[in-house]
């Protein structure tokens, strides 16, 4: 195998250091420093051989993450015609397609820079929409954490287990991670208003729930509204424990504490954003694709 090098960008740095192990590629770190007025001053730490691999999700600050990241790619390519640009978690994937009138597709401009800055190939982790990945002009991978995820879930004594996916459109996930567990699977159905963002489950009660303990599966959560209130609808379908696993926990503004106070003993997700509920390891995954 030809000489290969992972740079670590400040938002994925350890999971750079696992992919590294996993590629058996030398390791450089980059250091980050924040001027007063918010701009980034980002240098590599020695000079990368071989093909390059630039690991850095985009989590919030997404902007300052997004700029570290194409950074890092303009420097690599400096060094190398090979810059696989490797995003756990990619900000602005929701952003894919003009809802309202006059929405810009961000999607679409992230794509053009990353081809700009010098990536040759971009990998991620359970994008959120397929049809985001065709604004890409470079090939792109999308890999999935949900073996993985139900890997871990596999290890825990559930009672009569059962997944749920929050809506319909996470319907294909739930059945994926149903499988790899080896159980069955339902989908809520929920209404969410485009402009106010506010959530409501339309669903219909489910004696099918009653007793079992519950796995709700998500891509991502952020203020974890949806969760909140498929959490609340399930509860009082009379379930028994309801734990939420996601591949992307951003967990903003609290969200945590208020999806365990709508009644779910834990959240457990992949380490693509780094933090407490984090426990799940992707970088084998990422190797994979690579």
């Amino acid at each position: 195998m030809s000489e290969i090098t992972v740079i670590g960008g400040n938002a994925s740095e350890v999971l750079a250091k696992r992919l590294a192990k996993k590629l058996n590629a030398n390791f450089i770190s980059s250091e980050l420093r924040v001027f007063p007025d918010g701009e980034s001053k980002i240098t590599i730490t020695a000079k990368p051989k071989g093909k390059i691999i630039v690991v850095n999700s985009t989590y919030p600050p997404v902007d300052s993450n997004f700029i570290q990241t194409l950074s890092l790619v303009t420097k690599a390519r400096q060094f190398s015609r090979q810059v696989i640009c490797v995003i756990p978690y990619m900000g602005y994937a929701r952003q894919d397609r003009e809802f309202l009138s006059g929405e810009i597709i961000t999607l679409s401009v992230i794509a053009k820079l990353l081809v700009a800055a010098g990536a040759s190939k971009i990998i991620v982790v359970d994008a959120h929409s397929t049809l985001g990945l065709k604004h890409f002009e470079i090939p792109i991978k999308n890999v999935s954490a949900v073996p993985e995820l139900a890997s871990y879930f596999r290890r825990l004594r559930l009672k009569h287990p059962l997944v749920v996916s929050p809506d319909s459109g996470g319907k294909e996930r739930a059945a994926e991670f149903a499988k790899h567990y080896g159980t069955e699977y339902i989908a809520l159905v929920k209404n969410r208003d485009r402009k106010t963002g506010k959530v409501k489950i339309i669903s219909a009660s489910l004696d099918s729930v009653r007793g079992r303990d519950l796995i709700l599966v998500d891509d991502m959560i952020s203020t974890g509204g949806s969760i909140v209130k498929a959490a609340q609808f399930l509860k009082r379908q009379k379930c028994g424990k309801i734990y939420v696993a996601c591949t992307h926990a951003l967990l903003i503004d609290s969200a945590g504490k208020k999806i365990k106070r709508a009644g779910v003993s834990a959240i457990i997700s992949s380490n693509t954003i780094p933090g407490n509920t984090s426990i799940v390891d992707v970088s084998g995954v990422i190797a994979k694709a690579i």
